[in-house]
């Protein structure tokens, strides 16, 4: 099974500038977003990091990831400016931002807030 085309459960999913509303700011649910690159080494630092947290938070918060290189027009509207940047979303408003590689530790942390 190839794992980047089939995720797993609770595994980041992948979004888009035509997926984006229902994907991130219609869920129920937190939504983690991982603002990324191919190109951008410290996003492909944390990528395993982000896949975990996806798997770890299945059912009480979503993970996903946009391509800021294929979906410049949700990274626009979120003035994303380095890359990686990851935003928290709750009933469809961004409640914190973590910018630049970090622990997973530290974004557990922060989703760890919203769920509890």
């Amino acid at each position: 099974m190839n794992t980047l085309l089939e995720p797993g459960p609770g595994a980041a999913v992948a979004t888009s500038d035509l997926t984006f509303s229902p994907d991130v700011l219609e869920s129920q649910q937190p939504v983690l977003v991982d603002f990324w690159a191919p190109w951008c080494g410290p996003c492909r630092m944390i990528a395993p990091a982000i896949e975990e947290l996806g798997r770890e938070f299945a059912g009480r918060a979503r993970v996903a990831k946009l391509n800021v290189d294929e979906n410049q027009e949700t990274a626009a509207r979120y003035g994303i400016a380095s890359i990686p940047t990851l935003l928290i979303f709750k009933s469809g408003r961004v409640v914190d931002q973590i910018v630049g590689a970090t622990s997973k530790k530290a974004i557990s942390n922060k989703l760890n807030a919203l769920v509890a």
